[in-house]
C-alpha cells in the first residue's frame, strides 16, 4: 500500500511540473500572437469631426457622415413596420410557397423541411448586404492597408541606401587602419601584423 501511495504521489508531481513547464510557453504563445495581429477600429464620424491618427499596431478607419445624420435613428432602422407597407408582389410570392414542403423548403413538414432555413437566412443575408447603404468597412479597411502597403517600397529602398552607406564606410576606415598599420609596420622595418575582426 505505502509503495502505491509513494508512486501516485510521483506520477502526481511529474505532472504538476510538467504543467507548470508549459504555462510560460503557452504565455509566450499568446504574447507572439497578440503583437503579429494588426487591431482594427472603425468609427463613424459626423460633419469636421477629426478622425484619430493610426499607430504602429492599430489601423484606424473612419466613415465620415453628415452633421445632420448625427443624432438620427440609423437608416436601416428607419422603415416602417406595417403590414399596409409590404409590397404586393411579396405577398404574392407567400401565396405561391404555402404548397411547398419536403427537402430544402424550410417548414416543419417532410423530411428534411428545415434544411431550408440555414440557405433562406444566408440568401436573405447577402441580399441585404449587397443593397444596404450603410458604411462598408471592409472596403475602408482595404483602402488603408493599400495605403500602408504603398509606402513599404519607398521606406525600405531608404532603409537599403542606409545600410549600404554604412557598410562602405566601415569598409573605408578598415583600409585607411590597414594603410595605417602597413605604414607604421615600414616605418619599424617589421612585418605588418593581421587586422583582427
Amino acid at each position: 500500500m505505502p509503495r502505491k501511495l509513494t508512486a501516485a504521489a510521483s506520477f502526481a508531481s511529474i505532472a504538476l511540473c510538467l504543467g507548470l513547464v508549459s504555462f510560460p510557453a503557452a504565455a509566450q504563445q499568446d504574447e507572439i500572437a497578440s503583437t503579429s495581429e494588426e487591431r482594427v477600429n472603425q468609427l463613424i464620424v459626423f460633419g469636421d469631426d477629426p478622425c484619430p491618427k493610426s499607430s504602429p499596431d492599430e489601423i484606424t478607419v473612419c466613415a465620415r457622415k453628415d452633421e445632420s445624420e448625427r443624432y438620427r435613428i440609423p437608416e436601416s432602422l428607419r422603415g416602417i413596420d406595417q403590414p399596409t407597407s409590404e409590397a404586393w408582389t411579396n405577398k404574392v410570392q407567400a401565396y405561391e410557397t404555402v404548397g411547398a414542403f419536403g427537402t430544402l423548403s424550410c417548414s416543419p413538414v417532410g423530411a428534411g423541411g428545415s434544411l431550408g432555413c440555414t440557405q433562406r437566412l444566408i440568401d436573405a443575408a447577402y441580399a441585404e448586404k449587397e443593397n444596404s447603404s450603410e458604411v462598408k468597412f471592409s472596403e475602408l479597411i482595404q483602402q488603408e492597408r493599400e495605403k500602408r502597403l504603398s509606402t513599404i517600397d519607398s521606406d525600405s529602398a531608404e532603409q537599403q541606401a542606409k545600410v549600404e552607406e554604412a557598410e562602405k564606410a566601415y569598409f573605408e576606415q578598415r583600409k585607411r587602419q590597414e594603410a595605417e598599420q602597413d605604414a607604421a609596420a615600414q616605418a619599424d622595418g617589421t612585418a605588418p601584423a593581421p587586422l583582427s575582426e
